[in-house]
C-alpha cells in the first residue's frame, strides 16, 4: 500500500516550481464544481452560474498567496452531485498536479462537500495539497463567506504541509476529509470533525497545525480501477432504531443492490429483525455497519440477535469511526474498484477501506 512521504512531497513541489518558473510563487489550480459559492439568484431559486474564473476574479486577494488558474468540471448544486462528477473531479485534480500545479482547490456545494472530499481521499494520492471548499452564502448575499473560504483554501493549497491527503477549508479551519461533516444547515461554521477536531486553524498571520495532515485511508488510490460513474453500484443506507423491522433491508437485497450500509445504534447494534435479515443477506450482498453517534467507534460488545457480536459472527464489516454517509461512499467506490471481502492476491480488500492510516 502506498503512503506519500512528506519529504518526497516537498521535493516534488520544488522540482515542479523550478521547472515552471525558476522557483516563483506556488501555482494553484481551482477545480470548479458549482454549489452555493458559484450560485446566483433567480426567480426560480438560486442555482450555480459562476465559473471558476468568475470566482477567482471575484476574490482578487487570492493572488497574493499563489498564481491561480481555474478549470471546470461541472456546475451542480451540492445536493445533486453525481458519481461521474466526483470521478471527473478526481481526474481534474490529478491532471492539474501533472501539469505542474503545486496545489488544488475544489469549489463545491456544501450539502455533499464532505462526501466528495472523502471520495477524493479514496480515489487519489497526490504529492500536492487538495483542498475542498464552498460557501453557505452566495457572493451577492450580505456577509458572504465565499471570499474568506476561497482565500483560505488557496492559502492551504499553496502550503505543502497540507499534503498528502485531502482537506476541507471552511471558516478559518482545515478539516481532514475522513473526519469532516456538515454539522448545520446554514451556519457559517457548518464544517465540523466530531471526535477529532480540525487539522489546523488559520489566522491572517499564519496557521497552527493541531495534528498531522495525512491521507485518511491506508489504501492504494482507487481512481485507476474505476472507468466511469456507471461502474459505481447502488448502495443504500438502512436505518435501525426503535421498532424498525427488516422490510427496508430485504427490499434492497431483493432489488440487487451492490451492497448495504446499516446505520446502527451505539457501537453498531441493530434490531433483532435487521440482524436476522443481515444473516440472510450475507455473503452475497456486502453489509457494512456504522453507528448513529457522530463520534466514536463501532465494535462488537453486545450479543442477542441484533448485537454487534452476533453481526460480526454473520460476517458484516464494521465502519470503525466512519458515519453511515461516508461508509456508503467507501463501500460504493470499493465495489466499483473490484474489491471484495477477501482481497485479491493479498491486496486491498473492502475491510481496508474502513481502517485509519494511524492503525497500520
Amino acid at each position: 500500500m502506498t503512503h506519500t512521504d512528506p519529504t518526497a512531497v516537498r521535493e516534488a513541489r520544488d522540482e515542479r516550481r523550478a521547472a515552471a518558473d525558476g522557483g516563483g510563487r506556488p501555482r494553484v489550480s481551482v477545480v470548479a464544481c458549482g454549489g452555493t459559492i458559484a450560485s446566483e439568484p433567480d426567480d426560480g431559486g438560486a442555482a450555480p452560474a459562476k465559473t471558476g474564473d468568475d470566482l477567482v476574479a471575484a476574490v482578487p486577494g487570492v493572488e497574493r498567496h499563489a498564481t491561480v488558474s481555474a478549470r471546470e468540471v461541472c456546475s451542480q448544486p451540492g445536493f445533486d452531485v453525481r458519481w461521474r462528477d466526483v470521478l471527473a473531479t478526481a481526474a481534474a485534480a490529478r491532471e492539474a498536479v501533472a501539469d505542474g500545479a503545486d496545489g488544488v482547490v475544489v469549489t463545491h456545494g456544501t450539502d455533499t462537500l464532505a462526501d466528495t472530499a472523502f471520495a477524493l481521499d479514496l480515489l487519489t494520492d497526490l504529492d500536492a495539497p487538495v483542498v475542498v471548499t464552498g460557501a453557505q452564502r452566495r457572493l451577492d448575499e450580505p456577509s458572504s463567506d465565499a471570499p474568506a473560504n476561497l482565500t483560505l483554501a488557496v492559502r492551504a493549497a499553496a502550503d505543502d504541509r497540507f499534503a498528502p491527503g485531502v482537506q476541507v477549508a471552511f471558516d478559518d479551519e482545515l478539516h481532514a476529509a475522513r473526519d469532516v461533516l456538515k454539522g448545520h444547515s446554514n451556519a457559517l461554521s457548518t464544517m465540523t470533525s466530531p471526535g477529532a477536531g480540525p487539522v489546523a486553524t488559520v489566522t491572517r498571520a499564519g496557521s497552527r497545525l493541531r495534528r498531522s495532515p495525512e491521507r485518511g485511508v491506508p489504501i492504494d488510490p482507487l481512481a485507476d480501477a474505476i472507468e466511469s460513474g456507471d461502474d459505481v453500484p447502488e448502495v443504500p443506507v438502512v436505518h435501525s432504531g426503535t421498532g424498525v423491522g427488516a422490510d427496508a433491508l430485504e427490499r434492497a437485497v431483493d432489488a440487487g443492490v451492490g451492497g448495504v450500509v446499516i446505520e446502527g445504534t451505539g457501537l453498531g447494534n441493530v434490531t433483532a429483525a435487521i440482524g436476522d435479515a443481515v444473516d440472510d443477506a450475507l455473503p452475497e450482498t456486502p453489509v457494512v455497519v456504522a453507528g448513529r453517534p457522530p463520534a466514536g467507534p463501532t465494535e462488537p460488545v453486545y450479543g442477542t440477535p441484533g448485537g454487534a457480536v452476533t453481526l460480526a459472527e454473520h460476517g458484516v464489516t464494521f465502519a470503525g469511526p466512519l458515519p453511515a454517509s461516508k461508509a456508503r461512499i467507501a463501500l460504493a467506490l470499493g465495489l466499483a474498484a473490484g474489491l471484495d471481502s477477501e482481497g485479491k492476491a493479498g491486496g486491498t480488500n473492502l475491510t481496508d477501506l474502513f481502517r485509519t492510516s494511524e492503525s497500520v
